[in-house]
């Protein structure tokens, strides 16, 4: 079949426009499927996901660098600065104000420990606080034994709130180079 010059030009022409439509519908597609990328990469960001494989926030601290001592008793609830870091991934934990900071949104679980010696009059115990708010107690008194307690709690977080132990009112704690009184805490799962 002998086209003349014009009748392949329209052929052509024709042919260009098909491939135009094609392209068209497919730089569309492409543009989707980039949009949903960021959707997806902005929650995975936000959940702590993408390169770094997630957020991973866990500590443990103990009340005292060495030696045996203790704190309190006091009248007032006094924030309790756990000294001897053992363990801070994610660095959410700062030995000197003994507060945690939670870095994102999520579930985290909390264990407070508190040791001590035995004394009649004063217990031992401690608070575990969320943003200056009461959540649970460890608390126990023995007239002539040692004794120690322990409560934990899971918690939803905010990315910025705060959790510390406070000392319970006319209590005290005692520890030495057994780690006896110590306070943990771990991301259970980012929301």
């Amino acid at each position: 079949m002998n086209r003349s010059p014009e009748q392949r030009l329209v052929v052509l022409e024709a042919k260009v426009k098909a491939i135009e439509g094609v392209v068209g519908d497919h730089t569309q597609d492409i543009a989707a499927v980039e949009e949903k990328q960021e959707k997806h990469a902005e929650i995975l960001a936000g959940l702590g996901g993408g390169g770094g494989g997630g957020v991973k926030v866990s500590f443990t601290a103990v009340l005292r660098c060495s030696g045996a001592g203790t704190i309190g008793p006091s009248n007032e609830k006094i924030t309790v600065t756990y000294e001897n870091v053992i363990t801070n991934v994610g660095g959410a934990y700062n030995p000197e104000t003994g507060i945690f900071t939670a870095p994102v949104k999520g579930v985290y679980f909390f264990t407070v420990t508190a040791f001590g010696e035995e004394n009649g009059h004063v217990g031992t115990g401690v608070c575990l606080h969320r943003n200056d708010e009461h959540t649970v107690v460890a608390w126990n008194r023995q007239p002539h034994q040692k004794v120690s307690t322990t409560n934990s709690v899971s918690l939803l977080l905010e990315n910025g709130d705060n959790v510390c132990v406070k000392l319970w009112p006319n209590s005290w704690l005692f520890d030495n180079d057994s780690n006896l009184s110590t306070f943990s805490g771990h991301l259970l799962f980012p929301m």
